[in-house]
C-alpha cells in the first residue's frame, strides 16, 4: 500500500498562504495554487486558529551574532570567562553556559552557536504554542455530569452569541466559522488577566530568543 508523502511548507510558502488568507481567498483557491488539497491549507492556517503568527524576532536580552564572535575571538585568545564577560558587559554565567552549550572552549564557532540558538527558540516556540492550543481548545462538557455542567452552559452562551439556538446551520460556510474563530481568539479572557488568545501567543513567541 502506497502511503502519501508528507508535505513540507517553507517560511516563503506559508506567508503567501497568510496573506491571500487575509485577502479573503478561499482555502480550495489557495490549494490551487500549491497544487496541493485544499486540508494541507486548513492545517497549516488552523494551528493559530487563523490569525497570522506574528514574525519570530530575537530577545533583546539574548545574546547576538557580534557577541558570539567576540566570545569566540576571546576563547581562542585564552582569555578567561570573567575577562570575555567583562568586554562583553555580560555576566561570566552567561558566557559559560554559552560555550558549555556549543561544543566548549575547543569546539565553540559563533555562527554555529548563532544558528543553534535560533533553532532551540523555534522549538521552544513551537512547544509552547502546541501547549497553548491544548489549553485553550473549546470542547462541549458532559450536561448530565453537575460539576461539569457551568462549563457547558458558558460554552453554549458564548457559541450562541454568534449562532443563536435554533439557527440553521447549513448555510454557514466557512468563512464565516473562521471569521468567528478570529472574534473569539481576540476575546479577553478572565482567566488569561483579561488578556486575548492572540496576546498569549504573542507573548509567548516574543519570550524566546
Amino acid at each position: 500500500m502506497k502511503h502519501p508523502t508528507r508535505i513540507h511548507y517553507t517560511e516563503t510558502d506559508k506567508t503567501l498562504m497568510w496573506v491571500r488568507w487575509q485577502k479573503g481567498e478561499s482555502l480550495h483557491s489557495i490549494a490551487r495554487h500549491f497544487g496541493r488539497s485544499h486540508s494541507s491549507i486548513q492545517g497549516v492556517l488552523a494551528r493559530t486558529g487563523g490569525i497570522r503568527p506574528p514574525q519570530r524576532r530575537r530577545s533583546c536580552r539574548a545574546l547576538t551574532l557580534s557577541e558570539r564572535e567576540e566570545i569566540s575571538r576571546g576563547v581562542f585568545a585564552g582569555q578567561s570567562l570573567r575577562s570575555i564577560a567583562a568586554t562583553l558587559g555580560r555576566a561570566p554565567s552567561t558566557v559559560s553556559r554559552e560555550i558549555n552549550r556549543n561544543g566548549g572552549r575547543r569546539r565553540y564557532r559563533a555562527s554555529k552557536a548563532d544558528q543553534c540558538a535560533w533553532d532551540r527558540g523555534k522549538e521552544m516556540a513551537d512547544h509552547q504554542r502546541f501547549s497553548l492550543d491544548t489549553n485553550v481548545k473549546v470542547y462541549f462538557c458532559d450536561p448530565q455530569s453537575p460539576w461539569q455542567r457551568g462549563s457547558n452552559e458558558n460554552t453554549n452562551g458564548l457559541l450562541r452569541q454568534y449562532f443563536p439556538k435554533g439557527m440553521d446551520l447549513s448555510n454557514v460556510n466557512q468563512n464565516r466559522l473562521n471569521a468567528v474563530a478570529r472574534q473569539l481568539n481576540e476575546r479577553p479572557i478572565k482567566t488569561l488577566e483579561y488578556r486575548t488568545l492572540a496576546e498569549r501567543f504573542s507573548q509567548c513567541v516574543a519570550s524566546t530568543n
